[in-house]
């Protein structure tokens, strides 16, 4: 949100997931409902419609799924942050989101 708000954009989120971390690692994920996350987004268009959208954390296919779906739907443009991996080393992906990612969030991207 620093960075938006240094380019002077207006940052809103939607939260896929919840982390226990530290500067030693993460100590566990806690990804949210894909209702929560249809809900979320649904809720940030439907008010302030975004002129584009950066992706962070999508912990699983189904996530990834419904941001594409709810790119489309609201013809936002898309900008892919592919965040996999920690920097302690954890992984951030569960094992079907990277092909996911390729399939349904990258032929969406302007910028990946």
């Amino acid at each position: 949100m620093k960075t938006f708000q240094e380019l002077g954009v207006y940052g809103m989120s939607a939260i896929t997931a919840i982390t226990a971390q530290n500067t030693l690692g993460v100590h566990g994920i806690y990804p949210l409902s894909i209702e929560a996350l249809e809900r979320q987004i649904d809720a940030v268009a439907e008010d302030l419609l975004p002129d584009a959208v950066k992706t962070g954390m999508l912990w699983s296919a189904d996530m990834i799924k419904i941001v594409a779906e709810k790119t489309v739907q609201y013809e936002m443009k898309l900008i892919v942050d592919p965040v996999m991996i920690a920097k302690g080393g954890a992984s951030l992906l569960n094992e079907d989101a990277v092909s996911a990612m390729k399939k349904h969030t990258c032929c969406l991207s302007a910028m990946l």
